[in-house]
């Protein structure tokens, strides 16, 4: 089975509540986020929409990122999502 790293960030609508995630097959988790497979948090608060990821070489750097990211504070996530994807589009049909 290939692996393909990868740190993302999902939100309920453009400017709601965030999720910030890691997993090794990105496809396959917002599939489970967008049908509510997931239980806990996401789930509890509508978060559907695929509006940042990246991808890494290494299961190792994709968690260290994520962590990273889970202490920012809102402000500089909302701006790294905006960086790269201003409308909030919802990136999961590109996957």
């Amino acid at each position: 089975m290939v692996r393909n790293p990868a740190v993302y960030i999902m939100a309920s609508a453009p400017n709601g509540t965030l999720y910030i995630g890691v997993t090794s097959d990105l496809r396959a988790r917002v599939w489970q986020h967008k049908n509510d497979l997931i239980a806990g948090f996401a789930t509890d608060h509508g978060v559907h929409r695929l509006v940042y990821y990246e991808v890494h070489s290494t299961m190792y750097e994709a968690i260290v990122r994520e962590k990273r990211l889970k202490k920012w504070n809102r402000v500089w996530k909302l701006r790294l999502i905006e960086s790269v994807n201003p409308p909030w589009r919802d990136l999961a049909d590109e996957l």
